[in-house]
């Protein structure tokens, strides 16, 4: 009977084994897998070409002689495929039965077809992570109603959320973070009663949380951190699954909901930075009996600490800091069975003795607190400074420590002197105080005295160096002001700069320099498209130096040499062996510039229209830029201009990241800044507007100038607005500046590019940009925004628009963090005039018939702490005087909140 048995067993396995390796039966799916990969140029090592896909080929999975699995997560491309990689994956279509497509951490840069939720209907996995992919989400994904897992993260999707995935009613996980999208959290995902995984975070999604979600009683995993989301309903308390919560780096207003007292199974909450506020509800760990980390950092919590905290058997993190609680910590008996091992309580309103309560942690921040006594004997890892604690360095005031006690009603020990409610009160020497005012006011006066004189006398001598010397053609980079530029008579050495390539190397890489491979003919050379023998592709600059400037390359190099920063366009040698011929070697940026890139050929159709790029990714182009200019004014010492912003040196790498190019015009900005305010403000002759040597191009406001065209050809899609000449800008402006206007919305939908689809969504962020543009236009150089506030204002669009058109609570809550928007464009705001002039005198001439800017010269003065105290009031931005040359921005709301008292 055993042999028997056995037998059969035998015969069982062998059956099951031969069902695995059974080989492909269907002609059509070998055909489309032998496509698939010509198509994603996959190596033979993984899929080679004669054996049988289903026997041998990696990541290939079979059942009855159909491919039901296709994994290429992480495989290499052939070196032909890696030259131009696509989203070429047509031949799936003819898979009819595969139920698994994981192409996760492979190079699939386009969108994604919409194809894929129509003839794939057997898919039940979707892994798609940082692939590269663009553009939206195709709605036609909701088709696919046997998908159990969808990942998309870590990708460059744009748009919003589709509604349709909430027709996935299979749908187990679900993965959107790390992309780019946009809206609202679909309301439809409530149908989702299956998912137990959803993760959007790092996304710009906004408004509320949908209520519905809080209906999904399978989810485990919610993270929905680093949006822009606006409130938390209280339905988020039935999720009794939930086992890791975030929802940090938001914009909620208000507290915590009361109804969150359902978190049975919560090991994990994280809400840190989310702009919480008032006391947490007083149950909301009563039921949390798993929770072992707990992240409410920077927030604005008061109150107390629920007493209830701290009697979670598995609590191991505990991190409130950066709040406003205010309260004794509980005495070692409440907590008894805590096990905390990490507690930050630093940044908060603690106060009263050291608790015994703190044996049982192995670290502890209790920084910036108001605690009193003295320290424990068993405290070691433990951070203690700004608190009142006895016989410890780093500690408050005496008197700030008494008035803080005092205002409370009790009684501090003053550091271990009698004790005292009220802080020192001081001496009524009346006549020696009024003795050391005296002196100290006839110091002061003859210190400012000697301090002008000073100041005039180097503002004689630099203004005497000045007419001595150009400036222009300064050695560029962040070097020491006064730097030479290099001698072209002299072996130049830069150890920074690159390979040095042949003559040779260069001449095989572009097929000796062959018209086909010409890409255009700049300013400063020539430039050819090559290949290397290694397969990198290149851009080599040829300059003959016998008809450009011998300097330039030289300033070029020196440039690189000594400033480096990911937005330019990365150098990788040089070859200078000739003598009437230089070249420079780039690495070869595969979008182009944004002149040949803001239209392209539309691949999709066969009639070779056009298309244009997405609003996400302009704006994306305009951060990229700003970064690379901000850095050159404000990092670079002395600050660098790059005098040939336009849309043709803005270069774009395959995922349209800025390269910053056109370098060889960089020079130091004209004069000193500070020399520069110290002269306007004692009203000489020379002041910044008017620069040091005639040039209009040599400071940074003219960047910022040029950098406003760009925005404006952004926005409008009007090729060549950055690169036109002066009668053509004015052409330009008297048509489009009268459509940009802070107070109507509607009129900008007249410029803005016909062929780039733009929802209500979006249409703030284009009506914002537009404003940024007109501010950097402004014919005032001393007028124009540092870019540092412009690449803020990008980062921040709507902002830009919202500080003064909103009065809801969340905006009044962030003026602090806002305020600087009301700094840089409050000169803007006063305007009575539609139209900007071009720049006069330090951005170029200023054009005849162009109308100027008109700046009410009000002479009220306004403090900053207007807007601190509420972003919506306008009429004291309004008041703000006209003559203001851009202060700070004001710290952030976050930061302020860690400077507490």
């Amino acid at each position: 009977m055993g042999i028997v048995w056995f037998g059969l067993l035998f015969l069982l396995l062998s059956q099951v084994t031969l069902e695995q390796i059974e080989p492909l039966s269907s002609a059509s799916e070998r055909e489309a897998l032998l496509q698939l990969r010509a198509s994603l140029g996959l190596r033979s090592k993984e899929w080679p070409r004669k054996p049988d896909p289903c026997l041998i080929w990696e990541g290939i999975a079979c059942q009855n002689g159909r491919v039901v699995k296709i994994n290429i997560s992480g495989f290499r491309r052939t070196r032909l495929g890696r030259r131009n990689p696509q989203f070429a994956v047509d031949a799936l279509a003819n898979l009819t039965l595969l139920q698994t497509f994981n192409a996760s951490n492979f190079l699939l840069p386009g969108p994604i077809p919409d194809w894929f939720g129509l003839r794939l209907p057997s898919l039940r996995v979707l892994d798609l992570r940082s692939c590269s992919i663009v553009s939206a989400i195709p709605s036609t994904l909701g088709n696919l109603t046997n998908l159990t897992s969808l990942y998309l993260s870590d990708n460059k999707l744009t748009g919003t959320v589709p509604d349709s995935l909430g027709q996935l009613l299979a749908l187990s996980v679900l993965d959107l973070s790390g992309n780019s999208l946009s809206g609202f959290i679909p309301t439809s995902f409530a149908f989702l009663a299956n998912l137990s995984s959803l993760d959007m975070s790092e996304n710009f999604l906004s408004g509320p949380i949908p209520p519905g979600i809080g209906t999904l009683s399978r989810l485990q995993y919610l993270n929905l951190s680093s949006n822009d989301l606006t409130s938390l309903p209280s339905q988020l308390g039935g999720l009794t699954s939930l086992v890791d919560l975030d929802l940090s780096e938001n914009s909620f207003s208000g507290g915590l909901p009361p109804a969150w007292n359902g978190f049975r199974n919560l090991r994990r909450m994280v809400l840190a930075k989310s702009m919480l506020n008032g006391p947490l509800p007083r149950n909301l760990f009563t039921a949390s009996l798993q929770l072992q980390s707990l992240v409410l950092r920077q927030n604005n919590f008061t109150g107390s600490l629920p007493v209830e905290l701290w009697s979670l058997p598995s609590l191991t993190l505990v991190d409130v800091s950066a709040n406003n609680f205010s309260s004794l910590l509980p005495n070692s008996s409440s907590a008894a069975n805590a096990t905390v091992l990490v507690l930050n309580i630093s940044h908060n309103r603690f106060y009263g003795g050291l608790s015994p309560l703190l044996r049982r942690f192995g670290f502890v921040d209790l920084s910036n607190n108001y605690f009193e006594g003295k320290v424990l004997d068993f405290m070691h890892n433990v951070s203690l400074n700004s608190n009142c604690l006895q016989n410890v360095t780093n500690q408050r005031t005496p008197v700030e420590c008494a008035s803080f006690y005092a205002a409370r009603g009790l009684s501090f020990d003053n550091f271990g002197q009698p004790n005292t409610t009220k802080p020192p009160v001081t001496d009524n020497s009346g006549k020696s105080n009024k003795i050391k005012i005296i002196l100290a006011a006839v110091l002061g006066g003859v210190g400012l005295i000697a301090l002008l004189v000073l100041l005039l006398v180097l503002l004689l001598l630099c203004a005497r160096k000045r007419g001595n010397s150009s400036h222009r053609g300064n050695g560029v980079g962040p070097a020491p002001a006064g730097a030479s530029p290099p001698n072209p008579a002299v072996s130049t050495n830069f150890p920074n700069v690159g390979d040095s390539f042949t003559y040779h190397q260069l001449l095989q890489a572009t097929g000796d320099f062959n018209d086909a491979n010409l890409i255009k003919h700049g300013h400063t050379g020539d430039f050819f498209y090559g290949v290397l023998e290694s397969g990198i592709p290149i851009v080599i600059k040829r300059i003959d130096t016998r008809s450009t400037k011998k300097e330039a390359y030289l300033s070029e190099l020196d440039f690189f040499n000594k400033a480096s920063h990911q937005r330019f366009v990365p150098l990788l040698g040089h070859c200078l062996e000739n003598e009437n011929e230089k070249f420079l070697v780039y690495k070869h940026m595969p979008n182009g510039d944004l002149s040949n890139c803001l239209y392209y050929k539309n691949t999709t159709s066969d009639d070779g229209s056009l298309q244009s790029l997405d609003w996400i990714t302009r704006l994306k182009i305009a951060t990229g830029a700003a970064e690379a200019l901000s850095y050159l004014h404000h990092e670079c010492v002395p600050p660098i201009v790059h005098r040939d912003i336009q849309a043709s040196s803005i270069l774009l790498d395959d995922k349209y990241e800025v390269r910053l190019g056109s370098l060889s015009e960089a020079c130091i900005q004209e004069g000193d800044t500070h020399q520069s305010k110290i002269t306007r403000f004692l009203r000489l002759p020379q002041s910044s507007e008017q620069g040091t040597s005639g040039s209009s191009t040599s400071v940074c406001a003219y960047d910022v100038f040029c950098f406003g065209k760009v925005l404006l050809e952004l926005v409008t899609g009007k090729l060549g607005i950055s690169a036109s000449s002066d009668s053509e800008v004015k052409e330009w402006f008297d048509q489009i500046l009268p459509c940009i206007s802070m107070y109507d919305k509607e009129l900008v939908t007249k410029i803005v590019d016909p062929s780039m689809v733009v929802d209500e969504d979006f249409l703030e962020e284009v009506w914002a940009i537009a404003i940024v543009a007109r501010s950097c236009l402004n014919p005032k150089p001393s007028r124009r925004p540092p870019m540092r506030y412009i690449l803020k204002a990008l980062e921040n669009p709507l902002k830009v628009v919202r500080e003064e058109n909103s009065s809801s609570a969340r905006l009044r809550a962030t003026s602090s963090r806002g305020s600087w928007n009301a700094t840089l464009f409050g000169s803007w705001r006063q305007s009575s005039s539609d139209v900007a002039a071009t720049p006069a005198a330090a951005s170029g001439p200023k054009l005849e018939g162009t109308s100027s800017l008109k700046l009410s010269e009000t002479t009220g003065s306004q403090s900053q702490g207007s807007f601190h105290n509420g972003g919506g009031d306008v009429s004291s931005s309004r008041r703000r005087h006209s003559k203001e040359i851009f202060p700070e921005p004001s710290v952030s709301h976050e930061v302020e909140r860690l400077d507490l008292e």
